[in-house]
Formats: structure tokens, sequence, C-alpha cells
């Protein structure tokens, strides 16, 4: 999965997948709780958008399919005696939802926004899933890490077709636009952390 196929303006530091596989313990508890709250996102799509039929029925299994990742991850966590521990705050994500999500404007480009936004943070997850599928020493995990790169590509571009479904896809395309080179902008002033997946 390539740069240029997720649509990402920047690479992730080179430096991460190094700091990340010295502290895989932190990496996955912050997984797990990014899985968690990927689910809860696509359960609050569907509660707020209730009417669009397409929507509910895409999101329904992608909150069964986040929701066993986070299972997953748990079960990570258990072979290593690691404990869940709080959820810490993203950076990242808030981030993107601070700079990004409309306050103003129709029903259809706030739903655009919320899903590009979901789609951003799909399309960083799977890059990162595949650095550490590429690179890390844990041979199991970097087979765990495939698999999840593999099904967050599909829901990123579910979350952009669905978009594009419900507003232009010109429309779409050129928000988008606006999106990558924000969330580039973010990836740039973050620091590089061994305990966040993004």
């Amino acid at each position: 999965m390539s740069l240029t196929t997720l649509g990402l303006e920047l690479p992730t530091d080179p430096r991460w997948v190094d700091i990340a596989g010295m502290n895989i313990g932190d990496i996955l508890i912050d997984h797990a709780w990014c899985e968690q709250k990927a689910a809860s996102s696509c359960i609050s799509l569907i509660v707020m958008y209730t009417d669009k039929v397409t929507l509910v029925e895409t999101l329904t299994p992608i909150v069964a399919e986040e929701w066993g990742h986070f299972q997953r991850v748990l079960k990570e966590l258990r072979k290593r005696t690691i404990p869940l521990g709080r959820q810490r705050k993203d950076i990242y994500v808030n981030e993107l939802r601070a700079r990004l999500r409309r306050s103003i404007g129709d029903q259809h480009e706030q739903m655009m926004d919320n899903l590009l936004i979901n789609a951003l943070i799909e399309a960083r997850s799977c890059e990162r899933f595949k650095l550490l599928a590429t690179h890390i020493a844990d041979e199991s995990l970097r087979k765990f890490y495939h698999e999840l790169m593999v099904s967050e590509a599909g829901h990123y571009r579910a979350f952009i077709e669905l978009a594009e479904l419900y507003v232009p896809a010109e429309r779409v395309r050129a928000r988008w636009k606006e999106f990558l080179a924000v969330e580039a902008d973010i990836m740039t002033t973050i620091d590089v952390r061994g305990d966040r997946m993004h």
C-alpha cells in the first residue's frame, strides 16, 4: 500500500517505526484505543445519518470489524501480560477534527467532512500498519499488522465512496485535497512518538 494509493501527501517520519518497535507495548495499548474509537465513530455516523440507507448498511459491518480488531489487539496485549490502561489523548485526530470539521453548512457537506475525516484517519493508520508489518522484529505481529493494513485500506475506500454517493464527486475530490494539505501540515508539527499509533 503506497502513499500514492492512499493519497497521503507526506510519509510518516522514518524514525517512527524504529521507535515504535522499541515500545511495542505502548503501541499496542494506543492501537487498542484507536480501534475502539474507530468503532465508536462509525456508530456515531450511523446514529447521525439514520436516513442514509447505504451509509448505514456500509458502516454496520465496519463497526463489527473495528470492534473485532479491538479484541484482537487486546489478545496481543494479554499474550504479553500488558494491561490496557487508560485511553490516551490522540493529538493527531484532535487536530484533524479541530481544523477540518465544519461547524456550519448543509447536512450533506457536514456528512462529507465527517466521512473524509474518517477516511483520512484510516489512510494514515493503513500506512503505519504497513510500516509495522514490514519493519518490526516480531514475526507474528508483522503478519497481524499486514492483515489489518488490508482491512483499513478497505475502510478508507468505503468512506470515500460513501462521500461520493451523497455529494458530487468533484466536490468530494476538491475537499479531499484540502484535507490532505491540512493533514500533511499536522504531520510536520506533531512530535514523533513511539507510544502513539498516529
